[in-house]
């Protein structure tokens, strides 16, 4: 991706360093709060794992040149996300809030809760901010052998994706159903709604390439990063086997299948996951 010298969003909170403080400031609907979160791989967006204790010390920021430069890059992509989904709006009649990127080390507090790094970069509709540990770019190249620039560019447009779908008003029709149905049956509501914010992020690549910003193999990163943490190849790698029943995410295909639809349309109106074949 072609992202040297080019804008950074002003949006980016950098909090490396500072450690997550605890539970603070949620009320009485912290059981609807924590249920908001939405994590790029993990299982369950109802769960944070490794929360931290509240007394625990801000330490100053020990960073690398490699985190520097990766923070560099995700602040790129966001400008990107701005500009393209402001325009996308504004051509629907609606208004586009831009969200907020804190970057952390660790572990970190949310609107949603406090959360660790192994729960992945995610995002927080009460706050209308992603999160990300910088770390999860090695580790995407690493563990989940997707690695390049566009993967992980992917990631934040996914989680971006999660952010549109707050402002369309999708996300309070989805969760309320948590408390309805059954696990298995809320699951696969999940599945489509997961499966929609890889479609958005389609989108957005779609307005990215048109702006000249893609070179080639990109759109094969962001494919091969969408497969790799899919619901399916994440469970075999775990334990072996699929327990179908307990998707969240979509299957590698289903990631890859309508990231892709996202990509050649560049529309908001071709992701209605809920109404297609996932």
């Amino acid at each position: 991706m072609k992202w040297q010298g080019r804008t950074r969003s002003t949006n980016v909170e950098d909090r490396r360093g500072m450690g997550g403080k605890g539970i603070a400031g949620i009320g009485g609907g912290l059981g609807l709060i924590i249920a908001l979160i939405f994590a790029f791989v993990s299982g369950d967006p109802g769960v944070i794992l490794d929360q931290v204790s509240s007394n625990q010390a801000s330490v100053p920021a020990q960073t690398t040149a490699m985190e520097d430069e990766a923070k560099e890059f995700v602040s790129v992509v966001l400008a990107d996300t701005e500009r393209i989904w402001s325009q996308i709006f504004e051509e629907n009649g609606m208004e586009y809030v831009e969200p907020t990127l804190v970057l952390y080390s660790g572990s970190v507090q949310s609107a949603c809760g406090a959360a660790g790094a192994s729960v992945g970069p995610f995002y927080c509709p009460a706050d209308y901010k992603l999160y990300i540990d910088l770390s999860f770019y090695e580790e995407l190249s690493t563990k989940y052998n997707a690695p390049g620039d566009f993967a992980m560019a992917y990631v934040v447009a996914h989680e971006v994706g999660h952010h549109v779908q707050t402002l369309l008003g999708t996300t309070d029709k989805v969760m309320p159903l948590r408390q309805r149905l059954s696990e298995e049956e809320f699951n696969k509501y999940l599945v489509r709604f997961e499966l929609q914010a890889d479609y958005f992020s389609g989108v957005w690549a779609h307005h990215a390439d048109g702006l000249g910003y893609l070179e080639d193999g990109d759109i094969e990163e962001a494919l091969a990063a969408a497969s790799a943490v899919g619901d399916d190849t994440l469970q075999k790698r775990a334990q072996g086997y699929v327990v179908e029943e307990s998707f969240t995410h979509g299957t590698s295909e289903q990631r890859m299948t309508w990231f892709r639809k996202g990509y050649e349309t560049g529309t908001i109106q071709g992701g209605d996951t809920f109404n297609s074949r996932p």
